[in-house]
């Protein structure tokens, strides 16, 4: 018996044994995943740079959820930060091993303009320092174009063409789905301009919304021309737009060869074809290598090429819509942002801030916390200048009240001063189902806001009332940033949106420049040398596991780095309409939910950056839609 115990507790030890080195082996794994990143730089093997954008360029990606890439449910189109891709370009054009530069745009979807100037200019720097750079696509959008005028080769595929539809375009209004469903929509709002709220009110446009509308697109478009034909002075691209039908009956259908004749683009011909003649240029890949061309990974690449760092002037960035709460990277959450910049003051020693704004705002409440943590810096003796990328209106704007400087670029979205509510009730579509509604009130107030029987008069009255003073906050947070009184600032406010280059001539914006700019004109207020003057990013740290599991994915999609993925004209315009519409129903579903008091941008966003949304978001909201239908 004693043999056989003993036995036994060997045995039971060789067992805990083996779990314990299981366990060990797994956290090891688990360790590895959360600690993983990309090989540096003395991994990259000489070629070519192959930016292949598959997604849209953003001032800030959004955080990945790696459970809904495990499970399949997420939109797994990408977003690349701009700060990387400029820095990647800035280091390929000083780089003996990058031979050329190279962009795959048949995925791209977008990336706003000011984004877009400001690559533009990255690759302009690339071709000064006497390298090529081509770009290849099936079919060239208009954010697609911008990119690729700077290139000294852009090739089409045969099959596709330049499809350049300026800007502008058709939005979605509820009202008739609204009545059909017996919502009753409440609205409390202060701006002429203000129709974020129209498209729940009305069937079309307001005149005096339609009137903003146009002047913003006709300045952006005229905008956009400008800078491309700068990029691209031999092409004919005012005949192109004026015509292009007269353009493809010229070259007898042939799309391709219509932008060709027109100088649009250099060369024709398929991704073979492309990839041979960047072999030329750059290299021909290794044996094992299914690429076309020696090609340098872009991810790596940018990893080992992050932007400068670490210095004493903070640099915070407010991008996406601002929300109440905690969010992350991509989403500008109140709580989050402001405990980020107060953590910075803390235990960093900072010597200015910089605001970097791509948003079309969102909550007031959101707005006013970001802006309080900004006045702290302000107390502190921190210098503050503000810089505006493709989009700072509305409660974007409102965060951008502190600075003593304002940097816009002319083709920069802002303005929109205005606040808004907005709440639906459902007496009328219970109705349509029998079903009724009754009780007992002690107040005028009590079981308000009743979004099943109906707001009461005095509700509304409040609530007008209470969008009134905050409006009136606004105009004078304005008013005293701008030294204007708030008379001046409301006859320019009301919700307006303004391009940049009007927005300067009517005091909203000081000067015209970049983050760059903003940086260095921080570092003269802070009189700081310019030459050690460096940005420090205030932002949330990566989420190492989402990082490793996207690597993965990545892998597991076996990408041919050489071969674009484009389709014909309608499927490419169908698929970048997808993404707005998707926007569309994000827009009914906030007015279901309820959004509280708003500073916000509708018209804001049908010109900036494209975000994504995952799939799952896509069919909630399709969902909701059918539900209410029923």
């Amino acid at each position: 018996m004693a043999f056989v115990k003993g036995m036994w507790r060997i045995l039971v030890a060789i067992k805990d044994g083996l779990v314990l080195l299981l366990l060990l082996g797994f956290f090891g794994l688990l360790y590895a995943a959360l600690s993983w990143s990309p090989k540096p730089a003395r991994s990259v093997s000489s070629g070519a740079l192959l930016l292949k954008l598959d997604g849209s360029i953003v001032e800030q990606p959004a955080e990945v959820n790696p459970m809904a890439l495990l499970s399949g449910s997420g939109d797994r189109t990408r977003e690349y930060g701009l700060a990387d891709i400029v820095a990647a370009l800035d280091a390929a054009k000083d780089d003996a091993k990058v031979k050329a530069v190279v962009l795959n745009l048949d995925g791209f979807v977008g990336g706003g303009q000011v984004a877009l100037a400001r690559v533009g200019k990255a690759l302009d720097a690339v071709r000064a320092a006497k390298k090529p750079v081509l770009t290849f696509a099936t079919i060239y959008s208009d954010d697609g174009y911008q990119l690729a005028a700077h290139a000294s080769e852009s090739w089409v595929n045969p099959l596709g063409g330049v499809a350049i539809m300026g800007r502008g375009g058709s939005g979605l209004y509820y009202k008739g789905l609204i009545d059909r469903l017996g919502v009753n929509t409440h609205v409390y709002r202060v701006g002429t301009y203000k129709s974020f709220v129209e498209p729940f009110t009305r069937t079309g446009q307001s005149p005096e919304a339609r009137e903003a509308n146009q002047a913003l697109a006709n300045a952006l478009w005229e905008y956009w021309q400008q800078e491309v034909t700068k990029a691209r002075p031999r092409a004919k691209l005012a005949t192109y737009v004026a015509d292009p039908a007269a353009a493809a009956e010229g070259a007898g259908g042939n799309l391709a060869k219509a932008a060709l004749n027109a100088g649009l683009v250099d060369r024709l011909g398929d991704e073979a074809a492309f990839g041979a003649r960047v072999a030329q240029l750059a290299g021909e890949a290794p044996d094992e290598s299914a690429a076309a061309f020696a090609t340098i990974d872009l991810k790596n690449y940018m990893k080992a090429h992050k932007p400068a760092d670490g210095g004493n002037i903070g640099v915070l960035t407010i991008a996406g819509d601002i929300v109440d709460g905690e969010a992350g990277p991509g989403t500008a959450a109140g709580d989050t942002i402001s405990k980020l910049l107060r953590k910075a003051l803390a235990e960093k020693d900072l010597k200015a801030l910089v605001v970097r704004v791509d948003s079309p705002g969102g909550s007031v409440m959101a707005s006013e916390k970001i802006r309080s943590a900004i006045l702290e810096a302000k107390a502190d003796g921190l210098p503050i200048v503000v810089s505006m990328g493709n989009v700072a209106a509305s409660g974007g704007y409102w965060v951008s009240t502190p600075a003593s400087v304002i940097f816009a670029e002319p083709d920069t979205i802002t303005g929109s001063i205005g606040v808004f509510g907005i709440l639906p009730s459902f007496e009328g579509t219970l109705a349509k189902i029998g079903v009724t509604t009754d009780g007992v009130k002690t107040t005028p107030l009590s079981g308000q806001p009743d979004v099943m029987a109906g707001t009461s008069p005095e509700f509304d009255r409040i609530m007008q009332l209470g969008i009134e003073d905050v409006y009136g906050r606004f105009i004078g947070l304005v008013a005293q940033a701008r030294r204007k009184t708030p008379a001046q600032i409301d006859a320019i406010a009301q919700g307006r949106v303004w391009d940049g280059g009007t927005a300067r001539q009517i005091g909203l914006v000081d000067r015209f420049g970049g983050l760059e700019d903003a940086i260095a004109e921080a570092a003269k207020l802070a009189k700081i040398d310019p030459g050690k003057a460096k940005p420090y990013r205030i932002a949330k740290e990566p989420d190492k596991f989402a990082e490793f599991i996207q690597s993965m994915m990545e892998r597991e999609d076996g990408e041919d780095v050489g071969a674009p993925n484009g389709s014909d004209m309608l499927a490419r315009q169908a698929a970048v309409q997808r993404r707005w519409a998707l926007q569309a129903l994000s827009d009914v579903r906030a007015l279901v939910s309820g959004a509280g008091v708003r500073a916000d941008c509708l018209e804001c966003r049908g010109f900036g950056a494209p975000r994504v949304a995952e799939a799952g978001e896509e069919r909630g909201l399709v969902a909701l839609l059918m539900g209410l239908w029923r």
